[in-house]
């Protein structure tokens, strides 16, 4: 499905931010993890979630769910032995599985996207697992992956942090429950350190310890411990909430999206200071942040690797800032859904954005003016793509056609719905 963005020029009303897909699909881990029954209280609906919950029932976690919660009997390190599970289009499921699958004799993760997950590497993880007593077979690091385990072994461990945090949290999650104690070394710069944050919290609070150096470069795993039946309340998501508000920022508008925490672990929770240093007017106070967009954005610059999933939403709105922007030491935006990079900015230049990239950053010549827009552009299968390109159509002159819209389902469902309620005119096409 499509869906034709139409010019509007104002944005108005208040909603309530969408679960967190990052910490609702850690707690269902952790949940199918411990041994006992745990409650996940407002969980995010997403395919990703949908993901994470299929598999984690394939491998034997039993889940009792209604829509304000989900209650999961886990498996401890005993998973039911399955030959293959599907993770659909969900990069992080399969990584963080990866790890769990080392408990199972032999299990196959298929490839159902090979033009989206089907490209994505996973190398590091697998020569990581490959130390553990575990063969792994694979194409050349991309699926379709075999794990060959049933007796991981602690120990030390390297892994290379320079694509993704990923691979370190899936080792962090399942070292635990090996009978050794382990220690994890990363090498390279580490990408995304916020979200092995907001992994280890997560950990934490299934009440396993793991000492960690303050730079997130050596990590202490003492084995033998459970995670312990835990309840869990699932905060607002912030990378979502990015292109809302990126979208109530180039607009004329008055827009509350509440759920938001202060103090949240979120890396993208520095969306706000970006569109607070671009000029947007805000607040952030008891958990809801509100904007009364006036159109005018300055340019600014700042290190995306802090708020990965909101970066595309932030360039969105830096379109139209007066002068030139720079986010940089991006360079894993290329290692997405898509190249978050190359393919991205070429939809923008279709619209009539003035942008340029390096391996590591893009720069975004703004156009206070607005830009033409009025043609079809593809978003490549990427929900983060679906969503910054609409923020775009808002302010175009012509609007803007986005191709196969409806994949914005593997975060944000109902995306277009909420900005339907904010006035936004965004329509389904076929």
């Amino acid at each position: 499905m499509n869906v034709r963005v139409t010019p509007t020029p104002e944005l108005k009303g208040e909603i309530n931010a969408l679960a967190s897909k990052n910490y609702t699909t850690r707690y269902m881990l952790t949940a199918a993890l411990a041994d006992g029954t745990s409650t996940i209280w407002h969980p995010a609906h997403s395919e990703d979630s949908d993901a994470m919950r299929r598999c984690i029932r394939d491998l034997g976690a039993v889940i009792d769910e209604n829509e304000e919660r989900m209650v999961i009997t886990g498996f401890g390190n005993h998973p039911k032995h399955v030959s293959q599970l599907d993770v659909g289009n969900a990069g992080a499921v399969l990584r963080f599985l990866m790890s769990t699958a080392a408990f199972c004799p032999e299990l196959t993760f298929i490839n159902a996207y090979p033009q989206s997950l089907g490209k994505r590497p996973h190398l590091d993880l697998i020569h990581a697992l490959e130390q553990m007593n575990v063969r792994v077979t694979h194409n050349e690091g991309r699926l379709p992956i075999t794990i060959h385990g049933g007796q991981p072994r602690g120990g030390k461990i390297t892994v290379s942090g320079e694509l993704s945090s990923q691979y370190l949290s899936s080792l962090l999650f399942m070292t635990p429950l090996l009978a050794e104690d382990s220690e994890i070394t990363v090498t390279g710069d580490l990408k995304s350190k916020v979200v092995v944050g907001q992994t280890l919290e997560v950990i934490a609070q299934a009440g396993v310890e793991i000492e960690a150096s303050s730079d997130y470069s050596f990590f202490k795993v003492r084995g033998g411990q459970a995670y312990k039946p835990q309840e869990y309340l699932v905060q607002g998501d912030y990378p979502g909430s990015a292109a809302v508000l990126a979208a109530a920022a180039v607009t004329n508008s008055d827009v509350k999206i509440h759920r938001l925490k202060e103090d949240s672990k979120q890396g993208e929770r520095a969306v706000v200071d970006v569109l607070r240093a671009m000029g947007a007017p805000l607040t952030h106070t008891n958990g809801t942040v509100h904007v009364q967009g006036t159109q005018k954005l300055r340019a600014v610059e700042f290190d995306g690797d802090t708020f990965t999933d909101g970066v595309l939403a932030m360039v969105a709105a830096a379109v139209f800032a007066e002068g030139t922007s720079r986010f940089y030491n991006v360079e894993n935006l290329r290692y997405k859904e898509c190249d978050r990079i190359t393919d991205y900015l070429n939809e923008l230049r279709k619209a009539g954005a003035n942008v340029e990239e390096t391996q590591s950053e893009i720069i975004v010549h703004g156009r206070p003016e607005g830009v033409e827009g009025g043609v079809e552009i593809d978003a490549h299968f990427d929900h983060r793509v679906i969503m910054a390109l609409t923020v775009v159509g808002l302010r175009s002159k012509q609007g803007l056609l986005i191709k196969d819209a409806h994949h914005v389902a593997k975060s944000y469902p109902i995306y277009f719905d909420h900005l339907q309620a904010l006035g936004a005119q965004v329509e389904w096409v076929k």
